[in-house]
This record gives C-alpha cells, structure tokens and sequence, in this order.
C-alpha cells in the first residue's frame, strides 16, 4: 500500500487518510466519484486483514466485497468524530472477516458432531442480506459488458492498478480508466435500482 499522498503507478495521487474521510462523506451523499476512490484505496488492505483473518483466499475475497458493499451502503454512519475512515473499514473488515471464521468454524464442528444448529432470527435475517447483497453485486457485475467485466474484475478483484489493467488487456491506461469508471457507474445505478 502506498503513503498518503503518494503517487501511484498510474499517476494520480492516492487520497491521504483525511481525503478518505472527506470521501466517504461525499459516498454517503451519494457523490458519482467518490465511491471509486473509495474502493481503490480500501481494497487491497480490506482483502488482506480478511486475508489474515481467514487464511483462504476465495472467503477473502467474498468478506472484502461484502464489507466493500457494506461501506457504500452505510458511508452515512460513518462519524468522523470517532476515527478515521480506514479506521472505520478496517473495523469492519476485521469483524466480517471473525464472523466469517467463526461460521465456518461452527459449521465444520456441526457437520462432525451431526447436531443441529440453533439459529437466532437475527442470525437468518443477517445470512439472507448478506446473500442478498452479494448476490445483487454479482448479478451486477453479469449485467456489465465484457471489457467492462474484464477491467473490474482486475482492479477491483485481483487489485490491479489502472496501468496493469492497461497493460494486461493491451490497451491505453485513459482507456483502462473509462472502462472502470463507467462499469462502476452502471454498477451503482444497477444497486440502487
């Protein structure tokens, strides 16, 4: 992960931690850019606290985007007087990523045992959301067009920068930029609808 303020390999700066804060307020106001740098700058430590956490890459992967998801959705709860933006996403990436462990740690205890699991509402009502919305994202992603699907699935899943997008699709970085921009936008109008 790059210093705040430092430029990144495709150019522009990354935000600095108070950027960030100032980021997630305009998420929460539902500011079209905003989200974007979000997720640039917050995936890559996201995925690798869950990483940490859970030590199984593909679970990782699906915690970092449900906190992701979870950040977007929720950017309106975020107090600044409280901490930082990272701070914020850090927390919650590291309680999804024990929530996660925990599930399938009990799970694999309940398939030996051959006992039944007693499940509170909330504990359904949580599971069926968190399903819900992954599966939204998902369903989001299959509405994209192919390069759009390409570009995403290497910045935002494989945590490839602008130019290695660029480079591995064999195109111009500003062209790269666009693709991710507007399979973004597609994607936020597709999860508000």
């Amino acid at each position: 992960m790059q210093e705040d303020g430092e430029v990144a390999a495709n150019g522009p700066a990354l935000p600095s931690a108070g950027q960030l804060d100032v980021l997630v307020g305009a998420v929460a106001r539902g500011e079209d850019d905003a989200f974007e740098k979000v997720f640039r700058q917050l995936s890559a430590p996201v995925y690798r606290i869950a990483l940490t956490v859970i030590a199984d890459s593909a679970q990782a992967e699906e915690v970092a985007q449900d906190v992701l998801t979870e950040i977007w959705q929720t950017a309106s709860r975020y107090d600044p007087a409280k901490g930082s933006a990272q701070a914020w996403a850090m927390m919650i990436a590291r309680r999804r990523a024990i929530d996660r462990l925990r599930s399938v740690t009990t799970d694999s205890r309940r398939e030996r045992s051959g006992t039944a699991p007693a499940v509170s509402w909330d504990q359904v009502s949580e599971a069926v959301q968190e399903k819900h919305d992954r599966e939204q994202v998902r369903r989001g992603v299959a509405s994209l067009t192919g390069p759009q699907q390409e570009a995403v699935t290497l910045a935002f899943f494989h945590g490839h920068t602008y130019a290695e997008v660029a480079v591995i699709l064999g195109i111009p970085v500003g062209t790269a930029k666009t693709r991710i921009r507007s399979a973004l936008a597609s994607l936020r109008q597709y999860m508000r609808s």
